[in-house]
């Protein structure tokens, strides 16, 4: 077959960096995306903070195949292709990134110590042998995030012969020489910490609260002896355990219920502050949804710098200039299709749970979110990405735009009750029940079905179990 020049006409879809750009920008969050503007403001001259509105340009006179300068040079498309590197134009910065000059004075805060790093500051502090050393760290690395030790001995004291290597050659730390490593941890800041379960970690703070707190001896005793009497509910058992009334009993089970049975999450880094992107109001009787003005601060172009494109000394100037122009007006541009993504999908999810806003989680609307992208005429993927760590401020709190799509269950009538107002009538029903007759998964199906919802009893304790309630037995035998 011979060689030869074909022409075939089709079309393709280019990810240009301004597109790229776009879809970058509208999955990050809030606090992402001030940091990205911030670092934005930092590199690029001709992009600045607009304080008053009037002397910058808006993002709604931000086109990129606007003219570059007022004596109308159009010269861009040629001389700075949408691929561009802007390396090309840009010369090399004059400090390093990250540096300790570089560096904005809120960055070099201390941060919070986590529980590791809190115990081996209490290691360092702490005289003892090279080996025991190894184990004490081996096992602060065995810990979870609440403070239990989550590994056996025997792995806790492989690891530590593995670490030691050449120091300690031939040594093999036993298994009691381990146990009294994690008896010394255990005296530790958090008390109750390197504990292995619930009631040793109880025994620790127990043991270490001063001063001594009273029925201390009872509560240790409840705790070494009757956790199967517990378990039962057998007051009268417990009781004769630790020769009390059940008067008494009370007063030792509020000093049990005192103690941290999570001792390590007191260390545990705050969660990030939430700025909701949107807020919903209530006005002249119909809610309305706004972007939050204070979430992202407003930009502009540079005037001044912007007059001097065309005006440089040289063409690497005049090239430096157009490419950081170009580059402020993509921004603005995708911050502004941004914004407008996002406000269209909360618009619209605010006029499907408006019963939500007016009656709480009970009036909750099954949604999806093909349901939304029908809506607005977008892309699942895409409202998947707006809502991702977007939040909305209403007047019943502060929620992910997330937590407003749900599944849906078939009611009687035809209709269809999402699986939120099914948790929160479950989680009503539940707080009403008479304590002595707890009601079970099969009566909570029976009352659901008298509101007319079809719900099967495995799901109903499957929702149960999210919620974080008991079995109707183990609730009984609290009481």
């Amino acid at each position: 077959m011979k060689p030869g020049i074909q022409l075939q006409m089709g079309q393709q879809l280019t990810m240009t960096p301004q597109l790229q750009q776009a879809i970058r920008l509208l999955q990050l969050s809030t606090v992402e995306l001030r940091q990205e503007i911030q670092e934005q403001l930092e590199t690029n001259p001709l992009l600045e903070l607009d304080e008053y509105g009037d002397e910058t340009e808006t993002p709604e006179q931000a086109d990129p195949d606007a003219e570059l300068d007022p004596a109308g040079d159009d010269r861009l498309a040629d001389e700075l292709p949408v691929d561009a590197d802007w390396d090309d134009y840009v010369g090399e910065p004059t400090g390093v990134p990250g540096s300790e000059d570089d560096r904005a004075p809120e960055d070099n805060t201390a941060a919070a110590p986590s529980l590791h790093d809190h115990l081996h500051w209490q290691l360092n502090l702490t005289p003892m042998s090279l080996p025991d050393r190894a184990i004490a760290w081996a096992l602060i690395e065995g810990l979870n995030t609440s403070g239990y030790l989550d590994i056996s001995l025997e792995d806790a004291g492989s690891a530590a012969r593995a670490s030691l290597g050449a120091d300690c050659p031939g040594h093999f730390p036993a298994e009691e020489e381990v146990l009294a490593v994690l008896h010394r941890l255990q005296q530790f800041d958090p008390p109750g910490v390197a504990a292995r379960d619930l009631a040793e970690c109880l025994r620790l703070q127990l043991e270490q609260m001063e001063p001594a707190p009273g029925w201390r001896t009872q509560a240790l005793t409840l705790l070494e002896q009757g956790q199967e009497l517990l378990e039962r509910g057998d007051r009268a058992g417990l009781c004769r355990l630790l020769g009390v009334n059940e008067g008494q009993l009370d007063e030792i089970m509020a000093v049990i219920r005192a103690l941290n049975p999570t001792p390590g999450e007191d260390l545990a880094p705050p969660p990030e502050a939430q700025i909701p992107d949107v807020i919903v109001r209530r006005r002249h009787g119909r809610w309305t949804v706004e972007l939050n003005p204070e979430a992202l601060p407003r930009l502009g172009i540079n005037s001044y710098y912007a007059g001097l494109t065309g005006q440089a000394r040289s063409e690497a100037e005049d090239g430096y200039l157009r490419s950081r122009l170009q580059e402020a007006r993509w921004l603005l541009k995708s911050l502004q299709s941004r914004n407008e993504t996002l406000l269209q999908v909360a618009q619209r999810i605010v006029e499907v749970q408006q019963d939500f806003l007016d009656y709480g989680e009970e009036g909750m609307k099954p949604l999806v979110l093909a349901d939304i992208a029908e809506a607005v005429e977008m892309h699942e993927s895409t409202i998947s990405r707006v809502t991702n760590r977007k939040y909305m401020a209403t007047p019943r709190g502060l929620f992910e735009l997330k937590y407003f799509f749900s599944s849906h269950v078939a009611t009687e009538g035809g209709g269809e009750c999402s699986s939120t107002a099914i948790r929160a009538i479950i989680r009503k029903l539940v707080a009403a029940e008479d304590a002595r007759k707890p009601l079970s998964d099969n009566k909570l199906a029976a009352l659901l079905q008298e509101r007319g919802i079809q719900v099967a009893r495995r799901t109903i304790a499957k929702y149960r179990e999210s919620l974080g309630i008991a079995s109707s037995s183990e609730r009984k035998r609290r009481v």
